[in-house]
């Protein structure tokens, strides 16, 4: 740490003095090529490389020894295992945003200038600042199963509810018919992402002109239609940053699974199959391969949302 602290302060030098040593016509362009040097070189070792170094090594065996072209490729969209590990992902990617969301602009119009607002809005954050892996133990305890046998309680508050409704316990993690399982883990994400989504969208719908507002109301306008006719559209380039950047943070999604499930059951997505592949199987082509479909989900949602942004700007 401190050699690269010697290092950045070396190189902020050598940029600094050159800088002051740039004269002439034009030479604040030349002086901002020089300022987004460093950044470039940094991006180039750091995300750049490994980025083509990951590509290439996609096209190889499990060692990285012979070249089997699109074989690893093959393997995934062809093996039953690893595309339902593709199907999840396309599970989570659908619900997590689009659920986190709504529940997000839902929750920021209700306690919109209410009484009790910001105790209610912190209630909805505080999971935002509790850890991935710490979010996924305190569910994996909600959802945890105990034997059906006399004098043995349920410690999971789910089976416990369900043993006071009259049924029998069910060892919900192991559960995979209709993908309960992966629901059931989705349910953790919404449960951390809503807080991010209600925190971004409060701070749109208070941005709305309270003369638009007024006016509707002048109007005889309805809730549902203040919703749907000045709300909605107030706010639409907010929803879509929140949709896309939760579908970024959805598509990377590893901490959760890993803590709750290990991807066993058919609960794995994309980025846990990864881990899997390169840390236990020590499969670096396939592992390679998933890292960059990866990378070529996130790629257009990242796009777009570049796009978004710059449009309303």
């Amino acid at each position: 740490m401190f050699a690269a602290l010697l290092l950045f302060a070396a190189v902020l030098g050598i940029v600094l003095f050159i800088a002051s040593r740039i004269r002439g016509k034009g030479s604040d362009r030349w002086v901002g090529y020089l300022y987004l040097l460093p950044v470039i070189l940094l991006l180039s070792v750091g995300l750049v490389y490994p980025g083509l170094r990951t590509i290439y090594e996609s096209f190889f065996d499990a060692q990285g020894g012979a070249f089997i072209g699109v074989d690893n490729y093959k393997f995934i969209f062809t093996s039953g295992e690893l595309r339902r590990v593709l199907g999840n992902t396309m599970i989570w990617v659908v619900l997590v945003p689009f659920l986190a969301t709504a529940i997000g602009l839902v929750y920021s119009i209700l306690v919109d200038k209410s009484r009790f607002e910001s105790f209610a809005k912190a209630l909805v954050f505080l999971p935002m600042a509790i850890s991935m892996v710490a979010a996924g133990v305190i569910w994996k305890f909600m959802y945890e199963y105990r034997v059906d046998q006399p004098k043995v309680q349920q410690i999971g508050l789910i089976n416990q509810i369900i043993v006071w409704l009259g049924g029998k316990p069910v060892q919900l993690l192991i559960t995979d018919t209709w993908g309960l399982n992966t629901l059931l883990l989705i349910v953790v994400f919404i449960w951390i992402q809503a807080g991010f989504a209600m925190t971004v969208l409060s701070a749109a719908v208070k941005a709305i002109p309270d003369d638009i507002i007024e006016a509707a109301r002048l109007d005889g306008v309805n809730a549902w239609s203040m919703f749907v006719k000045i709300t909605l559209p107030s706010v639409r380039p907010t929803i879509v940053v929140v949709l896309t950047t939760i579908a970024i943070g959805t598509l990377k999604v590893f901490d959760v699974v890993r803590t709750m499930t290990g991807g066993n059951f058919n609960t794995s997505v994309i980025a846990n199959e990864f881990y899997s592949q390169l840390i236990r199987a020590d499969n670096q082509g396939l592992a390679a391969a998933l890292a960059v479909i990866l990378f070529v989900l996130v790629t257009p949602i990242v796009i777009y949302n570049i796009r978004s942004v710059r449009q309303e700007a």
